[in-house]
């Protein structure tokens, strides 16, 4: 495909996009959930625990709004697993008058691209081999399968499990098989993902994975979806199928300051940007900011909460690659509130500010991961 075809594609895809909604209004209640990081069993908890999931995994939320923050890949092994159930549950909500809202985090930015290889100890052996195409992971498992026949018959009583663990932590290394693995999860997840926002307005509160930044609450959200879905859309062309495309200019995707990379919401002290926040939120024309990305140290309402209540952080650390902090943030009518697993901790607008205290193409290092 020469370079004008492949342009023109990204234009077609891109009229679509500006059909996919990213604002809505008059909602009742909504649950939020940060950064999972392929931890299946805790993800499962939540949605059972905070009452969107019956005990068959099916939605029993009604019009309730389900608002997952991105990063549901890497570090632990079961993104795929948490993957298919959204799918399915966008669905089951759709049809009962609800919606889950998926976005994206900077580490399904990081798979769709390729980029993930440039850091494998992120990418975990289970998730790699679970992107993987049937037949070519049934082909290494057979080879995996005669090296640890060959390692008995020497008398080599290491445990499978180590066995399979090292095999496909090297596999992650072959070029042949970062291939196979990109190819096959943008055929699906990664096509899937990309028709998904990365920033969305409900009523009057914003949500996005890192945070937004005074440049970007100029743009409109839908600005930030397009331009974003169309930069990555152009780096997945290049760098997983070998078309000709390439962004001339990165502006959002891979950019510390994008709104899938920016920390400063979360890290800055509170007294330096209390008037910054209130500009940003009025640009947005909103009221609250949910983000993840920056993991807290506690499922509370101190470590959560920033701004007087203006800023919401919904990365606890859920998975066990992290902290297994089970948490999820509650919206009903207005009014915030933080399951932690157990009970729920009601805002007290009384309590104080919490907390005080790309790289151009490919050549520099990514903006502090996580």
């Amino acid at each position: 495909m020469g370079h004008g075809q492949a342009r023109s594609v990204t234009s077609i895809t891109l009229s679509r996009a500006k059909d996919i909604p990213s604002t809505w209004t008059g909602v009742r209640k909504i649950i939020v959930i940060g950064d999972l990081h392929g931890d299946y069993e805790n993800f499962e908890k939540i949605i059972k625990g905070t009452g969107l999931v019956d005990g068959g995994l099916h939605w029993k939320a009604g019009d309730t709004h389900f608002v997952q923050t991105g990063d549901i890949m890497d570090r632990g092994p079961n993104a795929k697993e948490i993957l298919d159930v959204l799918m399915a549950l966008e669905r089951e909500a759709e049809a009962a008058g609800g919606k889950v809202h998926v976005l994206l985090g900077n580490h399904e930015e990081l798979n769709i691209g390729g980029v993930i290889f440039r850091y494998p100890d992120y990418l975990a052996a289970n998730q790699f081999k679970s992107f993987l195409p049937e037949k070519y992971r049934r082909r290494r498992e057979r080879e995996l399968q005669k090296r640890q026949s060959i390692a008995q018959a020497r008398g080599d009583r290491t445990p499978f499990e180590v066995i399979a663990e090292e095999f496909w932590n090297a596999l992650k290394n072959d070029p042949d098989a970062q291939h196979e693995y990109l190819v096959n999860f943008n055929n699906k997840y990664g096509k899937w993902l990309l028709r998904r926002n990365i920033i969305i307005k409900i009523d009057e509160t914003v949500f996005v994975h890192g945070g937004i930044s005074e440049k970007f609450s100029l743009w409109s959200i839908q600005k930030i979806n397009d331009r974003y879905r169309n930069e990555l859309t152009d780096i997945q062309r290049a760098l997983v199928y070998g078309e000709p495309t390439y962004p001339s200019r990165l502006e959002l995707a891979y950019q510390g300051d994008g709104p899938l990379w920016y920390r400063d919401l979360a890290t800055v002290p509170e007294a330096d940007m209390k008037d910054e926040v209130d500009l940003i939120l009025d640009n947005l024309g909103a009221k609250h900011l949910v983000i993840a990305h920056t993991p807290r140290t506690a499922v509370t309402l101190e470590q959560m909460r920033r701004f007087e209540g203006k800023v919401w952080i919904v990365d606890t650390g859920i998975s066990r690659a992290y902290n297994n902090n089970l948490s999820a943030l509650r919206i009903i009518n207005g009014e915030f509130s933080v399951w932690d697993g157990d009970h729920e901790q009601k805002e007290n607008t009384g309590l104080p500010g919490a907390f005080s205290d790309v790289f151009g193409h490919f050549g520099r290092l990514l903006p502090g991961v996580q």
